[in-house]
């Protein structure tokens, strides 16, 4: 059963995968109090842009699209803040903007074409050693961050105004979140996809969120689901051939479904 992991490049995928399903579901428990999911979704499809910008100025798409996700998110958070406009009317633009302009700058380079599904919808087979590390730094980073400044962020997800009155910048550590939230979705984008990352963001949180008796084990439950859903995603992929970041999401979305309706059932 274990012999894909003697393949390189699932060996490559499911190291990624396992640094990468604790970060998203760490950060999308807080994503999801604070009714941020569309957020994610608009940073991931804007990335798009950072990808084609690359793409014509011959730098790495991954770092393109990193850069492009955090000046975004910066972006996002500047407009909500300062010039007092919507979230879901901000965010609504920068998406569409940034995914319309990613798609036209990319239709003039065709020799890119066939990158842009593996962009859309994640490719196992795209991860390098290289990628692995960066996953690696990054993740180690925002996890560390989270954990040092887990009171202010937490407080900040419940309420802005009990976060104020506690005495936590309002501003800044809303604008940290902003930034660490745009890092962790685009760190993403090379395992699942630019279409897919948000549902392993937002998915186990929300599942985790049916059992959780605490905010503790809220959060636990959301790694535990998200470890769950992309290993049996990723084995999923390799026995059925099934593109992997669709057969994560669809493992996520079945574990959601199935903690549903047992929870339904007990309680009836």
């Amino acid at each position: 059963m274990f012999e894909i992991l003697q393949l390189e490049f699932m060996q490559r995928a499911f190291i990624a995968g396992v640094i990468l399903a604790p970060l998203l579901s760490v950060l999308g428990s807080f994503t999801t109090l604070r009714k941020m999911s569309f957020f994610s979704d608009g940073i991931a499809h804007a990335s798009l842009l950072g990808v084609a910008l690359a793409i014509l100025t011959g730098i790495a798409p991954f770092a393109g699209a990193l850069l492009m996700g955090v000046a975004l998110g910066v972006l996002v958070f500047a407009l909500e803040r300062y010039a007092k406009l919507a979230s879901d009317a901000v965010i609504g633009i920068v998406f569409t903007t940034g995914l319309a302009l990613g798609v036209i700058i990319i239709s003039l380079q065709p020799g890119y074409q066939p990158d842009l599904i593996s962009f859309l919808f994640g490719n196992v087979l795209s991860i390098t050693w290289g990628d692995v590390w960066v996953i690696l730094g990054f993740s180690a980073a925002i996890l560390s961050t989270v954990l040092v400044f887990f009171r202010q962020i937490t407080l900040l997800s419940f309420s802005e105004e009990l976060a104020w009155t506690s005495g936590v910048n309002t501003k800044r550590f809303d604008l940290l979140f902003y930034v660490l939230l745009s890092v962790s979705v685009v760190l993403g984008v090379k395992l699942l996809g630019i279409i897919l990352v948000s549902a392993l963001l937002i998915t186990p949180p929300v599942t985790a969120k049916l059992i959780a008796q605490s905010f503790h084990s809220y959060v636990a439950l959301s790694v535990v689901f998200a470890l769950v859903a992309f290993m049996g995603g990723l084995f999923a992929s390799y026995y059925l051939d099934f593109p992997s970041g669709a057969s994560i999401v669809m493992f996520a979305t079945t574990l959601f479904a199935g903690t549903f309706v047992v929870k339904t059932v007990k309680s009836t």
